[in-house]
């Protein structure tokens, strides 16, 4: 059993923590919200710490789950940052979905303190994290991976390194990439099975057993059908992940045409209010325009 420090504890965080706690790893949280960390010290055992340095003051592994690429770059560096108060030869693990480049750059600063850095970015949502079957994706030296695997089976079903560093938000970006595009095809076929006085339900109920077949499909068909939104990755997150994917495709030459185009769409859902409806919700834009 390990001394793991936790940063982040929002709605992915929260339970990874906790199953971390409860496989006996000794564990102390950090988050911004000090209620958050109390209330999950409360339900779930461990300790928490009231600076990011505090949290990861003597861990073997520090894991972090945090919003973008500028709450990363202040736990790690930030007053009273992470990365001063790691020791040497312990592990770093970066949960967050963030740019290929601030990875390259945190994973430069932590070999220059000696320590290592893994990118490690997650998918599966909510109920991924609650009943820890995440796929995680990751980047960093073959030692360091083989290090934090067993600690991150915890809360995987999948984990797998991809290459060198940046190759876990790389790999990342294609993920959001073939979401978006999944969820605007989902979207159509609903909204036409609708306009058409089909059964949403019984359409998909044979469709999902055919080529057309898809998470996303099993998973939130009957939700979209139900006007239900409020559960799962929302579209602000989105909207953030898909900027690092084009940015990238930008430095990469690589065409992403249906990519961009969603991203747009996603803008529209926000501007119908809709910035924290989870990302299923490109169904709303095309029932709002018919």
């Amino acid at each position: 059993m390990a001394k793991l420090a936790f940063l982040g504890l929002g709605v992915m965080g929260y339970p990874m923590a906790g199953h971390l706690q409860a496989a006996g790893h000794q564990v102390t949280v950090y988050n911004r919200t000090t209620a958050k960390a109390e209330k999950w010290v409360a339900e779930r055992g461990g300790s928490m710490a009231e600076t990011p340095g505090e949290a990861a003051e003597g861990a073997d592994f520090v894991m972090a789950c945090v919003g973008n690429d500028d709450d990363l770059r202040s736990v790690c560096l930030g007053a009273e940052g992470a990365f001063p108060a790691m020791a040497k030869g312990s592990v770093f693990v970066d949960h967050t979905t963030v740019s290929a480049q601030i990875t390259r750059e945190l994973y430069q600063q932590a070999q220059e303190r000696g320590f290592a850095f893994v990118d490690a970015p997650i998918s599966g949502g909510q109920a991924g994290a609650e009943n820890a079957a995440l796929s995680i994706m990751c980047g960093g030296d073959a030692q360091a991976y083989d290090a934090a695997e067993p600690v991150m089976a915890t809360y995987a079903k999948m984990c797998r390194r991809i290459g060198d560093s940046g190759a876990g938000q790389m790999t990342k970006m294609c993920n959001q990439i073939a979401i978006a595009g999944v969820l605007q095809g989902l979207s159509e076929s609903l909204h036409f099975a609708q306009k058409a006085g089909l059964d949403g339900r019984a359409v998909v109920e044979v469709i999902s057993q055919g080529a057309a077949g898809s998470w996303q499909m099993e998973n939130r068909h009957g939700t979209m059908l139900d006007d239900e939104f409020e559960h799962g990755f929302a579209v602000d997150w989105m909207r953030k992940d898909l900027g690092i994917c084009l940015a990238a495709g930008d430095e990469l030459g690589a065409s992403m045409p249906i990519t961009a185009l969603i991203d747009q769409f996603y803008k529209d859902v926000q501007a119908m209010g809709g910035g924290r409806w989870d990302t299923s919700s490109l169904i709303k834009r095309l029932q709002a325009l018919a």
